[in-house]
């Protein structure tokens, strides 16, 4: 078996802790582990479970890398694609990939942003699909309902309360269709979860949609291996067809059935359902970090970085990060895409970045910025090495906080130790590098007319970004 991960979501309703370039599946919201390392730790004791794959886009790459391998995961297969396709096309790839060694592995996919608080029950459905999906079947996981959620797709089964065939699978119902349905007992929420073998899928992709598996395979053939990753041609995809795996293969074929699953299932799509997922005080409160609250019920109050008080309200979010603090009633944080989408109007990288940047070689916080000034705090992983690069509209100081930096400018090669510093003047080409087994902090003070990350011409780059 050979779990699929879909990690392509970008996460907007829970900001502004999720956002673009860090979105929520890649966040510590519960216990220890991101919501990522979750999905595949939730897989423990499932027999002969192989490494994944994961579907996911070039933003997120080194944070995959990264987070599989915290958990000491071998080899993951880690497909990037150029832009989002939707889910038939990433299914399509990654069973065309799981293909190429002539075998035909069971496939078990599973979105990375998923809770699931009963695991053994969850694992009891897993023996379930993989028999049927070794007689050649889809199976898909449907949620036993907890109320008339009109948030989710449905899917209708043939039979009640047991494994059967599927009826139909149904839109986003309004809030007396969805009552209906919970009423009549044979509808499940819409997981996205399935399982089924590498075969069954590329058939029935050909059967009812060739036009996907034909630019998916191309886009396949023609892309390249980048250091751990597979990179997708970018024309090939670009030209596949936008689908669900629902609307593209599921809703068409006679080979799908149904799973119900009852297990505590979230998809933790918003702030309301993250407060349910998690655990709560005596008042029905979730407080995470630094808080204190005086007459506060049925609230989520989280606080990162500086004390966050809240006093006589109900029913309320209040999240505060290092450079945003949202307050909304609990009913209306779902609308807080509204304020994203405002963020992205007014070119505001509040809206896909945190204060605190990772990058494949450590991370950078943003101290402080003013017109034509920038201070950072830049963490070096032990021998990793920045870009070779140069800045046409700025100037930079550097200042050596711990650890030892080998500093390039131009055809100069320097070593500072702490508490040493040194200039790079506008337009040298310049390298930062850690030579030591411990983090190199710097203080990084930038000047010019300009402080973009964009500002940055690359030369040279281990990591071979653009």
């Amino acid at each position: 078996m050979v779990p699929v991960i879909m990690s392509g979501g970008s996460g907007t309703r829970l900001w502004p802790l999720s956002r673009k370039h860090k979105p929520k599946q890649f966040l510590v919201l519960f216990g220890e582990n991101t919501m990522f390392q979750e999905t595949l730790r939730r897989l423990d004791g499932v027999d002969e479970v192989q490494s994944p794959i994961v579907v996911c886009n070039n933003d997120h790459r080194f944070m995959v890398a990264e987070q599989t391998h915290e958990l000491g995961i071998q080899n993951p297969t880690i497909l990037l694609e150029p832009f989002g396709r939707n889910t038939a096309p990433a299914l399509a790839i990654a069973a065309l990939q799981a293909s190429m060694k002539g075998d035909d592995p069971i496939l078990l996919v599973l979105a990375a942003d998923h809770v699931i608080d009963n695991v053994p029950i969850f694992h009891q459905a897993i023996i379930k699909a993989q028999v049927e999906a070794e007689k050649g079947l889809l199976v898909t996981f449907g949620i036993v309902p907890t109320s008339p959620n009109t948030g989710y797709g449905y899917i209708r089964a043939a039979e009640k309360n047991t494994l059967s065939k599927v009826k139909a699978f149904v839109e986003k119902p309004d809030l007396e269709t969805a009552k209906s349905y919970v009423a009549a007992g044979d509808y499940y929420w819409n997981s996205g979860m399935f399982m089924f073998k590498a075969s069954t899928l590329i058939a029935e992709l050909e059967k009812f949609s060739p036009e996907i598996l034909k630019s998916c395979r191309q886009a396949l053939n023609k892309g390249q291996r980048d250091l751990d990753f597979i990179r997708l041609d970018h024309n090939e995809f670009k030209a596949c067809p936008s689908d669900s795996i629902d609307y593209a293969v599921m809703e068409q074929t006679d080979k799908a059935v149904v799973v119900p699953l009852d297990a505590g299932w979230s998809d933790v799509g918003s702030w309301a359902s993250l407060w349910e997922c998690a655990e709560q005080d005596a008042e029905n409160n979730v407080l995470q970090g630094d808080v204190m609250i005086d007459d506060v019920k049925n609230s989520y109050v989280r606080s990162d970085h500086r004390l966050v008080s809240v006093l006589g309200l109900d029913d309320v979010v209040v999240v505060e990060t290092a450079d945003a603090v949202m307050v909304a009633s609990k009913d209306s944080a779902q609308n807080v895409k509204t304020i994203v989408n405002n963020l992205i109007k007014e070119n505001r990288s509040e809206s896909e970045n945190h204060r605190l940047c990772y990058r494949p070689w450590g991370y950078y916080d943003c101290i402080d910025v003013g017109p034509r000034f920038q201070v950072k705090h830049i963490t070096v992983n032990p021998g990793a090495s920045l870009s070779l690069q140069l800045h046409y509209h700025r100037a930079e100081h550097w200042i050596v906080v711990t650890g030892c930096a080998e500093v390039t400018c131009d055809d100069e090669v320097t070593l500072l130790s702490e508490n040493q510093s040194t200039f790079i003047p506008l337009g040298k080409k310049h390298r930062l590098h850690n030579p030591g087994k411990v983090p190199l902090e710097i203080i990084e003070v930038q000047s010019g007319s300009y402080l973009g990350e964009d500002d940055i011409v690359r030369f040279d780059d281990e990591y071979r970004r653009d």
